[in-house]
């Protein structure tokens, strides 16, 4: 689990609009950035560096298209637990982080314990996703499933400025 380390610097607007640009374009130069923010190259790469050493930029990634690598269906995944401990709790994400198949694994509140997003390549691997896999993760009892008609809108775009 990623912890963002307390930042010892508040996050001002160019720090802000540093996030955003980044954000849309990870690829930016460091002379592209600091021209778009109003910089000059040092002391915009001085922020960037500030900003991944304070864990406020946590990496920088590829966007991959999902059906490019066969994993063009979504689910997601309602996991009820057989029980409440942090044992069980332990368990399960041990065991979770192991399938490559899961995108993402949240322990929420409401009606069940964990939402599950997964991807695969068409429905006829949902089965052995479920029953094969999550059913057999430590401490599941039951699961929900939502299979995805149609993404609207899929981002990780957390808009920085105020």
């Amino acid at each position: 689990m990623r912890v963002q380390k307390e930042s010892v610097h508040a996050l001002d607007k160019i720090d802000r609009r540093i996030l955003d640009l980044l954000q849309q374009n990870g690829r930016l130069s460091m002379t592209e950035l600091a021209d778009a923010v109003g910089l000059t190259v040092t002391p915009c790469i001085e922020r960037v560096r500030r900003l991944e050493r304070d864990g406020v930029i946590t990496g920088y990634h590829a966007r991959v298209s999902p059906a490019a690598l066969d994993a063009g269906l979504l689910v997601f995944v309602e996991i009820s637990m057989s029980s409440k401990s942090g044992r069980t709790f332990e368990e399960f994400r041990r065991e979770v982080l192991c399938v490559p198949q899961v995108l993402e694994c949240h322990l929420v509140s409401g009606d069940f314990d964990y939402m599950v997003k997964a991807r695969i390549k068409e429905i006829s691997q949902y089965r052995s996703l479920l029953g094969d896999i999550l059913l057999r993760l430590p401490g599941v009892t039951q699961t929900k499933s939502c299979v995805v008609m149609e993404e609207v809108k899929e981002t990780q775009f957390i808009p920085a400025q105020r």
